[in-house]
């Protein structure tokens, strides 16, 4: 079973929204009151999915939305009547998973969960591989600075450094990278 945490500054909307989730029996973990109490009740509950209600998706709970699930992404349905492009792109930037306008019926949540969870499992993907892409850039950046600082000191060609680097990393059964970083420490900058 599902946890879900509802977030929503209408108490009215909030009421419905969790009688809704509670008849097609998902647990609410909590229903919260306002976007600025997020990232503390994220950290308290650690739902399944955030479901947030809102007239229209203001910037301070977007804001508040990426803070809350940077560091522990999960997916979020929010449920509003603005049907505006600008905001339907702005909630999706901010993480939203699933956009949906005009109302809620109760039979729609189960296939709005699961198109929320499969389209957060999907980005996450992506913005893993663009993680490790980023952190392969760097590492290589770093290895290269590295090998110009060797290349200097010792008067070695680009290949010697290299395989300096490489048989030191081997020795000390140490990453590559983490030769390169103790030589940067080790010798100054090539001027």
């Amino acid at each position: 079973m599902l946890t879900v945490m509802i977030v929503d500054d209408d108490a009215v909307r909030a009421k419905q929204l969790e009688q809704a989730f509670r008849s097609q029996h998902y647990k609410v973990a909590e229903v919260v009151e306002s976007a600025f109490k997020l990232p503390e009740a994220i950290a308290r509950c650690a739902p399944d999915v955030i479901i947030i209600g809102a007239d229209s998706p203001d910037r301070d709970t977007l804001e508040h939305l990426c803070i809350a699930t940077r560091d522990c992404p999960r997916p979020v349905v929010m449920f509003t009547d603005d049907k505006n492009s600008e905001s339907i792109r702005a909630a999706l930037k901010a993480g939203v998973s699933a956009y949906i306008v005009d109302g809620l019926d109760a039979e729609r949540i189960q296939p709005i969960l699961e198109v929320a969870r499969i389209r957060f499992e999907e980005h996450q993907v992506l913005v893993d591989a663009a993680n490790k892409a980023n952190r392969t850039r760097e590492e290589r950046e770093i290895i290269a600075e590295a090998k110009q600082r060797l290349m200097a000191d010792q008067s070695l060609s680009e290949d010697a450094a290299y395989h300096a680097m490489r048989r030191t990393a081997m020795a000390d059964n140490r990453r590559l990278i983490e030769i390169a970083e103790a030589i940067l420490k080790a010798l100054p900058p090539v001027s």
